[in-house]
């Protein structure tokens, strides 16, 4: 099988991460993409997130009804940062015989040969970096790194200007987030008051 792996916060989940995962599985013919939330994410030490079980029950109700995409509890479920390349060790191990590709937004690459790792990462799985309306991702910063066992994939989707830092401004000042979130989410972050001013 073909598997994207796809990291995040997802706090919230939003249609922007919708459109990358299916933007990702048509485009490489992915047979399941994964999403995996962190416990705690080691770029983001400094910044408060929703607590883990209402992120997790978000990523549920926006992926109800979709049975290619899945959520692993892997990062949620272990303790400390959570860092890809241990996650995709995971992966490998408990499907070794599967292809496993690496989704992500085109803003990271630049940071990715400061993450734990790199040359391992890209060794375990495929890099599918996703760029917005269309562009072609700049993949200059893995200049250094050895991409021959992976070559790195640029997938393009349509261009849409989502964030979930965005999204919880405008929850917290009471403004409108319909058509940026799934329905049942939105009325989750309704009815829990996540991301409300205190």
């Amino acid at each position: 099988m073909r598997i994207g792996i796809y990291g995040g916060t997802f706090d919230p989940i939003h249609f922007g991460h919708l459109l990358l995962a299916e933007s990702c599985r048509d485009a490489c013919r992915l047979d399941r993409v994964i999403f995996v939330p962190a416990r705690v994410s080691p770029h983001k030490l400094d910044v408060v997130i929703a607590p883990v079980r209402a992120r997790l029950e978000m990523l549920e109700l926006a992926l109800a009804g979709f049975p290619e995409f899945r959520v692993s509890r892997v990062e949620v479920d272990r303790q400390g940062p959570s860092f890809t390349v241990d996650t995709l060790r995971h992966f490998r191990t408990e499907v070794p015989d599967d292809e496993l590709f690496l989704l992500m937004g085109a803003d990271s690459v630049t940071d990715f040969p400061r993450w734990r790792e790199p040359q391992q990462i890209l060794e375990l799985a495929t890099l599918v970096v996703v760029n917005r309306a269309r562009a072609v991702p700049d993949l200059s910063a893995l200049a250094d790194l050895d991409t021959t066992g992976h070559p790195p994939l640029s997938v393009p989707m349509p261009g849409v200007d989502f964030s979930a830092s965005d999204i919880r401004r405008r929850v917290q000042e009471g403004r409108s987030v319909r058509f940026q979130l799934p329905r049942p989410v939105e009325h989750y972050v309704r009815d829990k008051r996540l991301y409300a001013a205190s």
